[in-house]
């Protein structure tokens, strides 16, 4: 039977092409790959397919997109891409262990994602980027900010936190009604599938439970390393520091977003300082770029358009 997911696949990937990005993949180390969609102008593939570098009308600002934990880059993303690559080279990894992406080893700390991420970018020659995350992507995006400010020039998190700690985990999890982590966020079951759509969306969804058994066969994979990577995420609250980050941030947040509330956002924005803002968007949960994508798309466009004013090095 047509599994409809991985059937509306093809699709989306037209499409994408359509945009001007191309899947490619990068190897980090002997054991490590991550998958991405780069632009079709990037060196890095042109040479891989050994075909001559498309000169460019200009060099536009890098963008790279950081999915959440229940779905790969181009799911996530997929609408907002058709609204950036316009104006900006967007790049959409896969984290490990999410669509092509995988390791041979046993790290599975946030850090070692955005050393992995920052690696492979790295190789594709991005030299200067704006780095927008969602969710678990955000709390990676905040590392790969601090371990590189050479390379994040601006920051975008929406629904996320600095860093998980035991108490916030702990708290998050009684309030939502979940035992663990892997319960809420690595569903083995349509019910279970159900229950993350209920908490993570404004409004309730409904889809036809083929539609959901379709969705965990594809888009949860790798489950024993998904669930090693939950455990790798939670710290205790003693290690917790927040970062002294010279990149503009901007936290975008779901009004209403169950998991990671307002209230949170808010706080966020007092530690980080001055160089952060915070807008919300009403009506919208935890997947605010899914829910609300216009409204979504607007303020992210506003934000990334500071980047010519703000960083010169990345706009050349």
């Amino acid at each position: 039977m047509v599994n409809l997911v991985e059937a509306q696949k093809p699709l989306l990937h037209f499409l994408l092409k359509l945009a001007g990005l191309r899947p490619t993949t990068v190897e980090i180390d002997p054991g490590t790959v991550m998958s991405f969609w780069v632009p079709k102008t990037n060196q890095y593939i042109n040479e891989i397919k050994k075909t001559k570098k498309k000169k460019k009308k200009k060099d536009k600002p890098s963008v790279v997109l950081v999915h959440g934990f229940a779905a790969e880059g181009i799911v996530t993303w997929q609408f907002q891409l058709g609204a950036l690559t316009n104006k900006y080279d967007v790049y959409v990894p896969d984290l490990l262990y999410f669509g092509g992406s995988k390791s041979s080893g046993s790290e599975r700390s946030p850090e070692f994602q955005a050393q992995c991420l920052g690696s492979a970018l790295a190789r594709l020659g991005v030299a200067r980027c704006a780095v927008v995350g969602f969710s678990y992507g955000g709390m990676v995006a905040f590392k790969l900010a601090e371990m590189w400010p050479e390379l994040v020039s601006h920051l975008v998190v929406s629904g996320s936190v600095i860093a998980m700690t035991d108490s916030m985990s702990d708290a998050t999890l009684q309030r939502l009604g979940f035992a663990s982590s892997a319960e809420l966020l690595l569903p083995d079951s349509v019910k279970g599938l159900k229950a993350l759509l209920t908490v993570a969306t404004y409004k309730k969804l409904w889809f036809p439970d083929c539609i959901h058994r379709d969705y965990l066969q594809v888009m949860f994979g790798n489950r024993k390393e998904r669930a090693e990577l939950l455990e790798g995420l939670v710290m205790s609250n003693k290690d917790a520091v927040v970062p002294v980050l010279p990149q503009r941030i901007m936290l975008l947040w779901g009004e209403n977003d169950n998991i990671f509330n307002i209230e949170l956002a808010k706080n966020m924005k007092e530690q980080l300082g001055e160089k952060a803002t915070l807008q919300s968007i009403s009506k919208a949960g935890h997947l605010v770029h899914l829910e609300r994508p216009c409204a979504y798309n607007r303020h992210l466009k506003e934000f990334l358009a500071q980047i010519v004013i703000d960083d010169p090095i990345n706009n050349k």
